[in-house]
């Protein structure tokens, strides 16, 4: 018997709902027909400072998954908090995303930015990967960030959205 079988899907989702995470929104474009891809995602974790490198777990079949990895490249919009419609909408599904979404794409970008909605974006190349079950591991080495302001991030835990406090801000309002 293997150890992990007591635990079935539902209650480990129990278990990291109270663990709660920042949210963003994956982008990357497929350069063969200009389409852009994105969806949310709360696990995104640093690895390493040197090289900057962070991971994303996004689930095995996802189109944005297989745009990432032929590309090699992807944007991790880190999202304020008055971005929830954003989060929810690509984490929908629906079709035409961004077309409801203002974002901006250059050649030198791993993936579309989102304007309003994120107050961070890093831009990445994918140094690695790993299957994990129903989800891949992408290693993404950082390469250019846009930090356009720092307000209170979104967060995701117990199965809701909420804001960061406000005493929690740096003093200004600013960049730390």
């Amino acid at each position: 018997m293997n150890l992990s079988d007591q635990i079935t899907p539902t209650r480990f989702r129990t278990l990291m709902a109270g663990f709660p995470s920042g949210v963003a929104i994956l982008t990357v474009v497929d350069t063969a027909s200009g389409r852009p891809w994105g969806m949310t995602c709360s696990a995104v974790c640093a690895v390493s400072l040197s090289p900057p490198t962070l991971l994303v777990c996004v689930r095995v079949g996802s189109p944005t998954l297989d745009t990432m990895l032929r590309e090699g490249t992807f944007a991790v919009n880190l999202l304020h908090d008055r971005a929830r419609s954003a989060a929810e909408l690509f984490a929908s599904g629906a079709p035409h995303r961004f077309e409801r979404v203002r974002w901006e794409h250059a050649a030198d970008r791993g993936g579309p930015h989102l304007v309003e909605e994120a107050h961070t974006v890093a831009d990445c190349a994918v140094s690695g990967r790993q299957v994990v079950g129903s989800h891949t591991v992408v290693f993404g080495e950082v390469y250019g960030m846009r930090q356009h302001r720092f307000p209170r991030p979104l967060l995701y835990g117990l199965r809701r959205y909420a804001s960061w406090p406000r005493d929690a801000e740096p003093p200004g309002g600013g960049a730390p």
